[in-house]
Parts: C-alpha cells; sequence; structure tokens
C-alpha cells in the first residue's frame, strides 16, 4: 500500500515514516502491529498522532465516536478491558480496539476465543506475563564490511567500505574483523575475516548483530518456547482465535535448541582456558621434571672397578659420557611424562604437542620459542572459534530472526482476544445479534460502576421487543434513581457490540449505525454565545438523516425549564422525523416537553422509587416503566434529610415536606 492513502499523511510523513523504518513494508508491519510507541519515534509523529493512525490502518473511520462523551466513555471501556491482558505490550494492541465499520470479523476471533476454558485462559495470563515487544539492537560493531556494491543500510551498525579500482583485499588486511562480500576476496580468509559470496544471507554479514538480538529478546523468546512446548501437547490450530499463532509457532519447532545452542560457547572457553593457563602449566612441568629427576638421582648408584676409578681420573670425557648414559634414561622418562601431560592439556583445544619443549641445558627449561609458538597458534585457533561460532550460530538463527518476530506479534495480537474472553467471563457478558436499528438489553450491566450493578432490561427501535420499537423516547423517574446508569449501559452496549466485542447481558440485539452521539448534562445555564454554539450542535445533530443512536442527558438544563422544554421539544421533532436515529432523552420536564410538541404519541417511561429502605436508602425498580411518567424524588430526599437531621434544620426539613402534601 502506498502510506500517502492513510488518512491525514502527506507525502513528507510517509518518506519520513520509511527512511526511519528502513522500508515501507516495515512501516506498515508496525502499523499492523500496534506498536504506537515505536511509531512515535517518527520525528513530528506525536503518541497521539501515532494511535490515530495505527487505528485508521485497523479499521477506525473515526466517525462513530461522535461525541466527547462517546469517547471518554470509549476509554473507560478500554481502560476496563486492559486490565485483563497478560503484558503491557497486549495492552497497548488493545488501545485500537475502536468502532470500525465491519466488526463481524473481530467477533470471530472473540468467540471463538470465548469457547476456550477460563481456567486455561489465566494460566496463559501469567505465562504471557514477561511477553514484550521484540526489540532492535542499535549497537555499532568493530566490524568492517567491504562490498563492491553499496550496502548503506548497514552503516549505522558498522564501518563499510567499496574496494577502489587498484585496491585488493591485502588492502584491508588492517582491520582485524572484516566482513568481505562477492568478488576480490581471498583464497584462504586472513583471521578475523568472513569471506561472503554476493547474495549472503543478511544475518551473516554482521553475525554480532544477528547473535546479540536474540540476547537481548530471550526472556520473550523463552516465553516463545514455553508456549511451543504447550501447543505441541494440545490441538489450538483448529480455534479461529489461535489458528494463526498456531502456525506461526509451528514454523519455530527448532527455536528451543537454537536458543540452547546461544549459550553454547564451550570450544571456545576451552580454548581461551588453555591460552590463559599455558604458562602456568609449562612452569608446573618444568619444576615437576627437575623435582623427578633430582629425587631419582637421590636414589642412584653407580658401581666403578678400580680400573673404571682410574680410566674416569685420566679421561674426564669418558666418565662424563658413563654417567650420562647410567643416569639419562631418568631424564629422558621424567621429560616423556612431561609431553604427555602437556598433550593431555592441550587436546580439548585440538592441539598436538611439539616433541621437544625442553632446552637441552640441564637442569630443565621449557623452551620460550617452543611455548610461544603454541601460545600463537591457540591465539589464531580461538579467533577461528570464534568467528565459526559466530557464523554457524548466526547462520542457525538468523532465517527464525523474522518467524519470531512474526510469532511474538501473532502472540500480543491473539493475547487482546484472550483478555477480552478473560473479562467476558468475569463479567458475564454475551456476543450481541448485530440488526439494522435499535438497541435492546436483557439484563443488560453496568460494568464500571464499582458495585455489583442491579440487572436492567431495556430497549428501542426494531431491536427491541414488540411494544418497544418506537425509536425515541423520554426516560423519567427518581433522582439517584439510575436514569444516567441506563443512559451510560446503553452507550457501552452499542460501543462494544460496535467493536465486535461482546456486551455485558444476558441478550442482546444492537442496531448498528455509522455514530454515537452521547450528550451530556450541561453544566448550568449557558451564556448566549454558549447556548447558540450549543443549538448549533444539537441541530446538526438531530437533522442529520445518517444512522446514528443519540443518548442525551438532561439537555434542558441548558437554559431556563421554560425555553429548555420548547427547545428540546422542537428538536425531538426533528430526530423523529428521520428513520435511521434511535434517541433516548433522560429528563425532569416530561410533560412541558410532550406539551411543547404537540404530540401524545411520544413514548415516555419511568424509573420508580417506591420509596425508602430501613438504611434510608432509596428502594428503586432500576428497570423503566414502559409508557409511565415517573416522578422525581425531591420528596423522598427530603423525608430522608428529616430523618437523618434534627432540632431547627429537622423542624425546616417537616415544614417543606408538608407543602409537597398539601400540592
Amino acid at each position: 500500500m502506498v502510506l500517502s492513502a492513510l488518512p491525514g499523511v502527506s507525502e513528507r510523513m510517509a518518506k519520513k515514516m520509511t527512511d526511519h523504518f528502513g522500508s515501507e513494508e516495515a512501516v506498515v508491519s508496525t502499523l499492523e502491529s500496534g506498536d504506537v510507541g515505536r511509531l512515535a519515534e517518527v520525528d513530528g509523529l506525536s503518541v497521539k498522532r501515532a494511535l490515530s493512525l495505527a487505528r485508521s490502518f485497523a479499521g477506525d473511520a473515526g466517525q462513530f465516536l461522535a461525541t466527547k462523551e462517546a469517547v471518554r466513555l470509549h476509554q473507560q471501556l478500554l481502560g476496563h478491558l486492559q486490565s485483563f491482558a497478560a503484558c503491557a505490550a497486549s495492552r497497548e494492541r488493545m488501545s485500537l480496539l475502536t468502532p470500525i465499520a465491519q466488526p463481524e470479523r473481530r467477533q470471530e476471533y472473540v468467540r471463538a476465543a470465548m469457547d476456550l476454558s477460563n481456567e486455561w485462559l489465566l494460566q496463559q495470563q501469567q505465562a504471557w506475563a514477561s511477553l514484550t515487544r521484540l526489540r532492535d539492537v542499535n549497537e555499532r560493531y568493530e566490524r568492517v564490511v567491504v562490498s563492491q556494491e553499496p550496502m548503506d543500510e548497514l552503516k549505522k551498525y558498522c564501518r563499510v567500505l567499496q574496494p577502489g579500482e587498484n585496491e585488493t583485499w591485502k588492502d584491508y588486511t588492517v582491520f582485524k574483523t572484516v566482513t568481505w562480500v562477492g568478488k576480490g576476496a581471498p583464497m584462504e580468509a586472513p583471521e578475523g575475516w568472513l569471506v561472503l559470496g554476493q547474495t549472503a544471507e543478511p544475518a551473516l554479514l554482521i553475525p554480532e548483530r544477528t547473535i546479540d538480538w536474540f540476547n537481548i529478546n530471550r526472556k520473550t523468546l523463552n516465553t516463545v518456547c514455553t508456549l511451543i512446548d504447550e501447543f505441541n501437547q494440545g490441538d489450538y490450530a483448529g480455534n479461529h482465535a489461535l489458528s494463526d499463532l498456531a502456525k506461526s509457532l509451528n514454523q519455530l519447532t527448532e527455536l528451543p535448541q537454537a536458543l540452547d545452542a546461544l549459550g553454547d560457547g564451550s570450544k571456545i572457553e576451552e580454548v581461551e582456558r588453555i591460552k590463559d593457563n599455558l604458562w602456568k602449566e609449562a612452569k608446573r612441568l618444568e619444576t615437576e621434571v627437575n623435582n623427578e629427576v633430582e629425587q631419582a638421582m637421590n636414589d642412584a648408584k653407580m658401581a666403578l672397578s678400580g680400573a673404571e676409578l682410574l680410566e674416569a681420573l685420566a679421561d674426564g670425557a669418558a666418565f662424563q659420557r658413563k654417567l650420562k648414559e647410567a643416569t639419562g634414561h631418568v631424564i629422558q622418562e621424567a621429560m616423556q611424562r612431561a609431553r604427555d601431560q602437556l598433550a593431555e592439556f592441550l587436546e580439548p583445544a585440538g592441539m598436538r604437542c611439539p616433541y621437544e619443549i625442553f632446552t637441552k641445558a640441564w637442569p630443565a627449561k621449557i623452551d620460550r620459542q617452543t611455548i610461544d609458538s603454541i601460545d600463537g597458534t591457540l591465539e589464531s585457533k580461538l579467533k577461528a572459534e570464534q568467528t565459526e561460532h559466530l557464523v554457524n550460530l548466526a547462520r542457525l538463527l538468523g532465517p527464525m530472526k523474522s518467524r519470531c518476530e512474526r510469532a511474538v506479534q501473532r502472540m500480543i495480537e491473539c493475547d487482546q482476544w484472550l483478555a477480552i474472553a478473560r473479562w467476558a467471563h468475569h463479567d458475564s457478558c454475551v456476543m450481541p445479534e448485530l440488526v439494522d436499528h435499535g438497541i435492546w438489553l436483557e439484563e443488560g450491566r453496568h460494568i464500571l460502576l464499582g458495585v455489583t450493578p442491579d440487572p436492567v432490561t431495556y430497549g428501542l427501535g426494531k431491536a427491541a421487543k414488540k411494544g418497544d420499537k418506537q425509536t425515541l423516547a423520554l426516560l423519567t423517574g427518581a433522582n439517584s434513581g439510575g436514569k444516567t446508569t441506563l443512559l451510560e449501559c446503553l452507550a457501552y452496549a452499542s460501543i462494544l457490540a460496535h467493536m465486535g466485542l461482546p456486551v455485558p447481558a444476558n441478550k442482546a440485539r444492537i442496531g448498528k449505525v455509522d455514530a454515537l452521539h452521547i450528550l451530556a448534562k450541561a453544566g448550568g445555564t449557558q451564556s448566549a454565545g454558549a447556548l447558540e454554539q450549543t443549538l448549533i450542535e444539537l441541530a446538526s445533530v438531530v437533522s442529520d438523516d445518517m444512522p446514528k443512536l443519540i443518548l442525551a442527558d438532561e439537555l434542558e438544563a441548558i437554559t431556563e425549564p421554560g425555553a429548555g422544554a420548547r427547545i428540546i421539544g422542537g428538536m425531538l421533532l426533528a430526530a423523529a422525523s428521520q428513520p435511521d436515529t434511535t434517541m433516548m432523552l433522560v429528563t425532569h420536564l416530561a410533560p412541558a416537553i410532550l406539551e411543547a410538541t404537540g404530540r401524545d404519541d411520544l413514548r415516555v417511561d419511568g424509573i420508580e422509587a417506591r420509596g425508602l429502605g430501613e438504611d434510608l436508602e432509596l428502594v428503586v425498580d432500576r428497570t423503566p416503566r414502559r409508557n409511565y411518567l415517573a416522578r422525581s424524588t425531591p420528596e423522598l430526599i427530603l423525608r430522608r434529610l428529616e430523618r437523618k437531621t434534627s432540632g431547627a434544620i429537622q423542624d425546616l426539613f417537616v415544614s417543606i415536606l408538608e407543602r409537597f402534601e398539601q400540592a
């Protein structure tokens, strides 16, 4: 896709994003993953804008949540749902869950996740707690990459050079660690060099970077390995919510063994140990030989006849020869044992021991040149082992990198569905039936009250049951009776349904609309300018023929009651003329509004307070009575205050109550 086709993305911003991530495909992958933090790293892209872009990419047209109050309720819902995610990465991913035009596809994933046992879902929440987004490696390495072809993408990680016309590989032997790519390479690579073909695997160009990537992401990759074992033991591929993840994990069956190899540098460690202890071992053998020969000499005896003694006195050289013959085998045997021990010491490094390790002189001395030669060979071998280990690991792990990235992305995506399933089990939610018009809940519950909610059955429009199919309704009744709670309950249900998610109810039918308008209670009588702006906004909402749900809370508070009733009456008539509009208005002015409309067929529902309980709390039937004008509860509030107070204040409330009784 072309990035500039996304809403609000200019050609300049598209180029910035492409430059930052290296390619348009990488940008699209990041958008798809929902990694808002990485998107916000692009110069000029704020976190808010990055979130908006990711949501647009996920299918949000941005018009459903049509008012600030609708946006606020959506954010509250998200915060609640995110608390069921296993990790921060999943919670961030869930921020992309907004109402979309076609929520049915999401419903398929959520239904499948809800089919999983709650016990398994909770187990995975703990198992995935250490899951994080995979981090890239931004280190700079000493390695020098030499290539006839430009490799600009590597320049931020190491030095990249292109040979001149008259240059050969010998001109680059001044560098210790080199990757030579393509033609002109040496027949035999110098120590620390890698020689690769022109089409070399990217993971081998800077093998240290490939290995470092697996090391810094080891914790998350261990979580992936645990999940590989889990999925090997069960049949999860058939579950729609887990099938994509199962496919990704199936391509990583060798990952656990490969990660074990990541920490297996035993051969290198062995060569390092031998090199570090070489001179110490040589001096130990030197001392051991001298001590052994000295001890053997103390026990040695040589018998000489008189003639031999006279001969020795006459010819000292002959005596020396005879003495050497008598003791030479002791020295040779001691030195041979020393050579055998040194050979055994060098064997783990795969090295042969030279035959002569001592000088000709006595007492025995280690030949420094021989040991220096062994040390140099060990140094070369160490570099070769390190290079070979790097290459082997990079060759083993490199092809798995993209598969690991895909698997982790699938895990994060999958966990959002598992989180929703955990929430659905926790709050006893059901998947709603999406219909053409209206809204209806059977025992719907407001899940964010902080207390156990009273279930309410209520509906409007074609989605409702027979007798409740009117498109407009006025909701009247008790203060603190639950009118605003019911309004928010309907709003939450509509938002969740349009997100493709379940709703907290026993059953639900939700009409698909293009926009949700939640018009919150005004904060008091408005100034002329503010009132004018409010009326323009109200008129634009109710007169628009777009399919929509309007939930309004005491709009009459925008001005004095008499004028407010007439204004709201006119707005209701405008809304009634729009067949694709469903509207509920919470109000205390139902009679005046009905009079202002001149109609007697508008639906009025009421939440009735039956009295005060033993704890002086209102006893309320939270489910509205249909076509019933419920009273507000000022007299019940006054009666409660009269019982809770004393003295002159109590007397005042008593006198006010008497006026209600006389009315």
